[in-house]
């Protein structure tokens, strides 16, 4: 391939296409860094002093416009969470180039129309204005829209859910909107919204009560009764003793199935055929230990109790009397000795005898000694 560059012609991005972005991507990111412009139902901070021209839906869907489509939703906005940026990520969403102001209705207005929130006014301006959908929060915004309020702020469509919003003897608020063909809708999000939320907290009243009092809060602070916070406290430690017993509980029952498996695994490895096996070999091998200690055990006590007669009778014989070992005679000698002649012979069996028989009477003297003592 030859190093020339190519002179294969980009496509050209369409109308669409070129307005899907209307920011750069370091114009965007800065966007994140600070909240969204803060207007009044009296003027808006982004509209033109200009007279401009309103958008159409086949205008706005095309994005051949540089103006971006000035897009408003509206809302309480009570506990701002998911439910609420998804709706409004749709209403940024519905054209290509969109700026979206978000209308929140002040304290006065919904205390009196729908009922009392948990958040003010002014933090819920606040979390709205952190949204990063957002472009522009419209405080104190009106409760039904008029062709004045739109025309002021120059709005080019309203996002909303179809559904009939009956409020104030209406029908439907945006009835109007929807007939002038203002009207863009978005889908709620299922199992998510500010009344679902406070059910959540009002079922578990008492839950909530006691991880409050935990972290320090006084009962004064939320606003119970002395009683109502010595109940939820004893109701605590009944928890707390409970979830100890169920731990040890467990703990034993856990330890008992393990023994009980241990134990029936043994028992029936005992009555097969290889435990049966295995349990004549042990019996076999404890029975030659115990002979073989036994046997051992006997030829001690046998050499002890020669040692100790022997050592008796050395005791009381006389001296210069041979002492003869258990076992042995005269006759056992060295016969050499004796065969030279018969006499010398005859003379020795004669002393043999005389030995013997002064040993009887010396065996009888020690006895009748040890009988004198005892």
């Amino acid at each position: 391939m030859s190093g020339r560059p190519s002179r294969k012609r980009k496509r050209s991005a369409s109308p669409g296409e070129r307005h899907s972005v209307p920011k750069t991507a370091a114009e965007d990111i800065a966007s994140f860094k600070r909240p969204a412009l803060l207007s009044s139902i009296e003027s808006s901070a982004s509209a033109s002093s200009q007279p401009r021209k309103r958008f159409t839906s086949d205008d706005a869907i095309s994005g051949q416009s540089e103006q971006a489509v000035r897009v408003y939703a509206d809302g309480i906005f009570d506990m701002f969470h998911s439910g609420h940026a998804k709706a409004l990520m749709q209403a940024k969403n519905v054209f290509p180039n969109v700026y979206l102001l978000v209308g929140v209705n002040n304290d006065e207005m919904t205390h009196r129309l729908k009922g009392k929130t948990v958040m003010t006014e002014d933090e819920r301006y606040d979390a709205v204005s952190h949204c990063r959908y957002v472009d522009e929060v419209v405080r104190d915004a009106p409760w039904e829209l008029t062709p004045e309020f739109l025309d002021r702020h120059q709005i080019d469509f309203v996002a909303h859910d179809d559904l009939p919003y009956n409020s104030a003897g209406h029908n439907d608020i945006y009835k109007m909107v929807k007939e002038a063909g203002m009207f863009v809708a978005t889908k709620r999000t299922e199992g998510i919204s500010t009344s679902d939320v406070i059910a959540r907290i009002v079922r578990n009243y008492d839950e909530y009560i006691r991880r409050n009092l935990q972290r320090g809060y006084s009962r004064k602070e939320l606003n119970v009764s002395f009683v109502k916070e010595r109940q939820v406290r004893v109701r605590q430690k009944y928890h707390e003793i409970r979830d100890k017993i169920e731990d040890k509980s467990h703990q034993l029952l856990q330890w008992w199935e393990d023994k009980s498996r241990e134990l029936i695994t043994d028992f029936l490895h005992l009555f097969s055929g290889q435990g049966i096996q295995e349990r004549q070999v042990r019996v076999q091998r404890r029975v030659r230990e115990v002979r073989a200690r036994s046997h051992s055990a006997l030829q001690r006590w046998e050499e002890r109790s020669r040692e100790f007669v022997g050592d008796f009778l050395k005791m009381f014989s006389p001296p210069g009397v041979p002492y003869l070992e258990d076992g042995e005679d005269c006759a056992s000698g060295n016969d050499d000795e004796y065969e030279e002649d018969g006499e010398e012979e005859g003379e020795g069996e004669e002393e043999c005898h005389v030995e013997e028989g002064r040993g009887e009477e010396v065996y009888d003297d020690a006895v009748s000694a040890v009988h004198s003592t005892s």
